[in-house]
C-alpha cells in the first residue's frame, strides 16, 4: 500500500497542507513578537500562538525582561478558552522555549505541564543556557517538535541577540544622513536638518531597538546632540528603555570642567545611561565591553565622518543605513566617508538589501 500512487499523492497533500498551516500560524507569532521589539532588551522579542483544531486559542508575546515570556501569556489565554488540558494543541513559538530558571521559570516546562501535543519553533536558541535544551526537554516528554519554520523572518527579529549569543560582537547599524552628493554637514559643522521629519521619525525607531548609541566627541562639540528616543509615535510604549549613550573621546577633546560640556554631560547622565570613554581602546574592545559588561546586542552608530569611516574600515558594520535627501551641499561640505583610496581594489563594496521612499528622502539599507 505504501507504494501506491494514491497513497503518495494523499500523503503529499497532507504534508503540503501542514506546511502551509505551520507557516501561516508562525507568521502570526512573528507579528506578535514585533510588538515587543522596543521594550524587551536585553531579552529577545518572542511571539507565541497556540492552535487547536485549526482555531487559535491563545496568543502572547514577551513585552519586557522580568515579565512572563510569550508562551506563558499564550497558555493562560488558551486555558481560559478550553481548560487546563491542552492535549491535541500545537504551540507556534518564534524562538526555542527556554529550559533554565532565570528571572522566570522554564517555558519548556510550562508547555509540557499543559499537555501541549506539538511545538513548532522558528529558530533554535544559541544562548548557551538553552542551546537545544528546550527542544530536548520537549521531545523527552513525548511532544512532537518541528523547527525551522519561517526561520529567516524570525531570525531577523533578533539579529543582535543571535550574533552575540553565538560569540560575536554586537550587531552594528551605522546610520548616515546625507545629501545627493554624499555630504553630511557644512564645513562649519552645521547639519540640522539634512533629511525631513519623516526620515528623522524612522531613525527614532532604529534608536528604540538599540541597546547603545555610539557617537564621537566632534559630533558633541558641533551639535550637543541628545541621541535619545523621544518619538511622539512611540510615546504609548512607556517602558522603552533609553539606549546607553557612548561618547568616544580618546583625544580628550571634551573638557568636562568646561561649563557647556559639563552641563551637557550632566544632562545626559541624569536622563539615561551614559558612558564617556576617554581611554585609548580599540573599537573592537568597546563593542566587546558593551556585550560583556552591559549585555548589549544591538548598537547604532550616529557619528561624524571620521568615526563612521573607522567602523567601516575595520569591518565592524553589519548594516549601513543611509537616508539620502534630495539636496546638494557642495564640494566644501563634509563627506560621509573620509578614507583615501588610491586603487579600485581598495574600495568597500556593499549589497543593497532594501530601499524605500520616506517622505521626500530615500532610505537605503546595505550589508557587506
Amino acid at each position: 500500500m505504501t507504494n501506491s500512487p494514491y497513497f503518495s499523492q494523499n500523503f503529499s497533500q497532507i504534508t503540503n497542507e501542514q506546511t502551509h498551516q505551520d507557516s501561516y500560524f508562525m507568521r502570526l507569532a512573528i507579528q506578535l513578537a514585533k510588538k515587543g521589539q522596543f521594550t524587551t532588551r536585553p531579552n529577545p522579542c518572542v511571539g507565541c500562538v497556540i492552535v487547536k483544531d485549526n482555531n487559535i486559542i491563545g496568543e502572547g508575546y514577551h513585552y519586557q525582561a522580568g515579565r512572563p515570556h510569550a508562551e506563558v501569556f499564550a497558555l493562560r489565554q488558551a486555558k481560559q478558552a478550553v481548560g487546563d488540558d491542552l492535549t491535541g494543541a500545537t504551540a507556534y513559538v518564534t524562538l526555542e522555549p527556554c529550559s533554565h530558571h532565570g528571572r522566570t521559570p522554564p517555558c519548556a516546562d510550562a508547555l509540557i505541564n499543559a499537555n501541549i501535543s506539538r511545538v513548532v519553533i522558528a529558530v533554535t536558541d544559541p544562548n548557551p543556557k538553552v542551546a537545544g535544551g528546550g527542544i530536548e526537554k520537549l521531545t523527552n516528554a513525548g511532544i512532537a517538535v518541528t523547527t525551522g519554520v519561517c526561520h529567516d523572518e524570525a531570525y531577523a527579529l533578533n539579529q543582535g541577540f543571535f550574533k552575540t549569543m553565538s560569540g560575536g560582537l554586537p550587531y552594528v547599524r551605522l546610520k548616515i544622513a546625507s545629501s545627493l552628493d554624499g555630504r553630511i554637514a557644512m564645513q562649519s559643522g552645521e547639519s540640522k536638518w539634512i533629511t525631513g521629519a519623516t526620515a528623522r521619525e524612522d531613525v527614532q525607531r532604529l534608536r528604540a531597538i538599540s541597546g547603545a548609541i555610539i557617537t564621537g566627541s566632534q559630533t558633541v562639540l558641533a551639535d550637543s546632540p541628545s541621541l535619545n528616543v523621544r518619538s511622539p509615535q512611540l510615546a504609548s510604549l512607556s517602558n522603552i528603555p533609553q539606549p546607553l549613550l557612548v561618547v568616544l573621546d580618546r583625544r580628550k577633546r571634551l573638557n568636562v570642567t568646561d561649563d557647556l560640556i559639563k552641563s551637557w554631560v550632566k544632562n545626559q547622565a541624569e536622563n539615561r545611561p551614559f558612558y564617556l570613554c576617554q581611554d585609548d581602546v580599540s573599537l573592537t574592545e568597546i563593542l566587546r565591553q558593551l556585550r560583556d559588561d552591559y549585555h548589549i546586542h544591538d548598537v547604532m552608530v550616529e557619528a561624524g565622518a571620521t568615526l563612521s569611516t573607522a567602523f567601516l574600515q575595520q569591518n565592524l558594520v553589519d548594516e549601513l543605513i543611509i537616508y539620502q535627501a534630495p539636496c546638494l551641499l557642495g564640494s566644501s561640505a563634509i563627506p560621509m566617508f573620509t578614507a583615501d583610496f588610491a586603487k579600485m581594489c581598495e574600495q568597500l563594496r556593499f549589497n543593497l538589501q532594501s530601499h524605500e521612499t520616506i517622505g521626500d528622502d530615500i532610505k537605503f539599507v546595505f550589508r557587506q
